[in-house]
């Protein structure tokens, strides 16, 4: 049997930093793809320290500038439109990566580079039952 061929991951696809699965609240505002102002509450759906993916109902191009407020902080960073996907009917997933690198702009600790949850010290944490908050124990 031949051996079987792993391919190489694409130069782009390495992160720059740790992505983490967190709903959080936040206000995104700006100027829509139809040249009227907007403020949309939303929440993210996936933050690192160079942006968030949240969702969006406002229509937004690529490369735009846009501001997303932490609703818990009331802290705000200008961020420009790195990806935008249609997720549902009226609703878009909208990258936002921020102007100027925020590693604490969302207040949660990342996990290192190297982090996997099958490791020893993944499997020590557990979501509290019924915390319902993103918090670890």
């Amino acid at each position: 049997m031949p051996p079987v061929e792993t391919p190489q991951p694409k130069l782009n696809a390495v992160r720059r930093s740790q992505r983490v699965l967190l709903s959080m609240p936040v206000v995104v505002s700006g100027t829509g793809a139809d040249g009227q102002a907007f403020q949309q509450g939303t929440h993210t759906v996936v933050v690192s320290a160079h942006g968030a993916l949240v969702l969006l109902r406002t229509k937004v191009t690529l490369g735009q500038v846009l501001t997303i407020r932490n609703v818990k902080t009331n802290e705000q960073r200008d961020c420009r439109v790195s990806n935008v996907t249609a997720n549902q009917p009226g609703q878009m997933e909208v990258g936002l990566e921020f102007l100027q690198l925020s590693p604490r702009f969302w207040h949660i600790a990342f996990p290192p580079p190297d982090w996997s949850s099958r490791s020893e010290e993944a499997k020590r944490f557990n979501p509290r039952p019924g915390a319902g908050d993103n918090r670890w124990t």
